[in-house]
């Protein structure tokens, strides 16, 4: 047998399932792509996560959208982390091209142009669905890690959760946690220290400046109700297809703490929520976090361990997690050793340190005979992969040199005018942009400072008329000394007078001593 008959045949034996599987391109080898032989992804291994890298303009970007064309296309559902803003075309039937023809040939798929029903969600000010969570929701635990809290401030923290738990302060956004904090640092600092002990004013400041600093990143927005149902992201649509949601993050490139802080609280309710599952014939849910180095360059170790801890369990709820970036070193390493499909497009070295980086990555795939895979990774042309998968006994497939096929709906964003159409008639935005604001610890808290407030006001007000009083007291007792017929008349018994008035402020001897030394008995 020639050489490439048997590449041929390891391919074949190595991409062959018994259960459904989604075809994402056809193999190559000495750079030319054999007809037919075509590289697939069983749907049974999908919730073993994934990783798409690759440098920028080599194809990441269509690799992702194939795969979320072809979940949907299975009846799987999918979230997509669009932070460049390239992925609303999913929702419009793509352009047919004597190349995408050709290509599709080479893999022996048919291209049929093809829209799917899409719904946009947004953390910020752009344009779908509200995404929100309550303070509460997220828990102490897991809010003291987002803060980046060290054990002692996330003492404070549980305290402050519990506080609000056994007077039923609602916490629904973080200006219903500083006025919670503010308050049992101030007027509430004697209950607080009867019944949950003491915390220091330094403690509570640095846990009010974390706060802060996740607020100008806009996670005020993201804090509040109406919260938002993670079971609206397993729809189908009428026709059995399952619904690409598309979260518009356009505008938060630059705010890292508050992305990071969506994905984790996303997962994490997510797993909370979801029922287990164990193997399942296809995943309930895929998720694809582009520029997937945004949530890991700002997490704490805390945040760390929680994201790897959620990465390992999650699956077993029928969810698969796909990180899409630039350079597999952008993922640490325990997360990278969960990721169990790998589609990795060309790597660019322009210094020492990319090819260390392009040798690291070149490590993370199945040792191979027909490729020179570190010599390869950097001349991979555009729309070109290796790929490794895993096969439903969860062992990795022969990494393949890969010629992708091309997306069936549109390579471009959508305009203005067709994203508002969707918009128009999505029944999640007319769900979760209704403006909801109930009464919570805020309110109620300052009701209570406030009477605090008035109640000292009218206790300084007295003060000032009893002051008059003894005054006025003093006055006539004055009046009657000073009288000519008083003095003249009853000296003595005005005498008598005063004194027993200052015994009755102790500050004369008693009336009986008094009366025994004037000779009355």
């Amino acid at each position: 047998m020639s050489r490439k008959d048997d590449f041929s045949a390891e391919i074949q034996a190595g991409y062959t399932f018994s259960g459904t599987s989604i075809v994402i391109g056809g193999a190559m080898i000495d750079a030319e792509a054999i007809p037919g032989l075509q590289v697939k992804i069983p749907l049974r291994t999908m919730n073993r996560h994934g990783l798409i890298a690759g440098a920028t303009g080599t194809g990441k970007t269509k690799s992702l959208q194939v795969l979320a064309e072809q979940l949907a296309a299975n009846g799987v559902p999918s979230l997509l982390m669009d932070i460049k803003g390239d992925l609303s075309g999913v929702a419009m039937p793509g352009a047919d091209h004597p190349k995408i023809t050709e290509r599709a040939g080479k893999i022996g798929v048919s291209w049929h142009p093809t829209a799917y029903s899409i719904e946009f969600l947004t953390l910020s000010g752009e344009k779908g669905a509200r995404l929100r969570a309550t303070v509460s929701e997220f828990g102490p635990v897991l809010f003291s890690r987002i803060l980046g809290l060290n054990d002692t401030q996330g003492g404070v923290v549980s305290v402050v959760f519990k506080y609000c738990d056994d007077r039923e302060l609602p916490l629904l956004d973080l200006k219903d946690f500083k006025k919670v904090l503010q308050f049992l640092g101030n007027e509430g600092k004697a209950e607080m220290e009867a019944e949950y002990g003491q915390f220091s004013a330094a403690t509570a400041a640095t846990i009010l400046r974390k706060v802060v600093e996740l607020e100008q990143q806009g996670a005020e927005l993201f804090f509040g109700e109406l919260s938002f149902d993670v079971q609206d992201l397993c729809r189908i649509d009428e026709n059995g297809r399952g619904i690409i949601s598309i979260v518009r993050l356009t505008d938060i490139q630059d705010r890292p703490k508050l992305f990071s802080t969506f994905i984790l609280q996303m997962l994490a309710e997510i797993y909370s929520s979801f029922p287990e599952e164990g193997d399942m014939d296809q995943p309930k849910l895929c998720i694809f976090i582009d520029e997937a180095h945004l949530v890991f360059q700002e997490a704490t170790p805390a945040l760390m361990q929680q994201l790897e801890a959620i990465i390992k369990l999650i699956r077993s709820k029928g969810v698969g997690i796909f990180f899409i970036t630039q350079n597999p070193v952008d993922i640490p390493d325990s997360i990278l050793a969960q990721l169990g499909l790998k589609v990795q497009h060309a790597l660019r070295a322009f210094t020492a340190k990319d090819r260390k980086a392009i040798k690291l990555a070149a490590e993370n795939y199945p040792i191979t005979k027909w490729y020179q895979t570190e010599d390869t990774l950097t001349n991979l042309g555009t729309g070109e992969a290796f790929v490794s998968a895993l096969n439903e006994k969860g062992i990795p497939t022969p990494l393949a040199h890969t010629l992708m096929r091309a997306p069936e709906t549109r390579m471009d964003v959508l305009t203005p005018t067709e994203i508002d159409n969707i918009i128009a008639r999505s029944a999640l935005v007319r769900k979760y942009n209704q403006v909801v604001d109930r009464e919570s610890a805020y309110e109620i808290l300052h009701e209570k400072i406030q009477e605090v407030q008035e109640s000292s006001a009218r206790q300084e007000a007295e003060k000032p008329a009893a002051r008059t009083s003894t005054r006025q007291e003093k006055s006539v007792i004055e009046q009657v000394i000073s009288n000519p017929t008083t003095r003249q008349i009853g000296r003595t018994v005005a005498r008598e007078l005063t004194r027993g008035l200052l015994g009755v402020l102790g500050l004369g001897g008693s009336s009986s001593s008094r009366r025994k030394k004037n000779g009355w008995f």
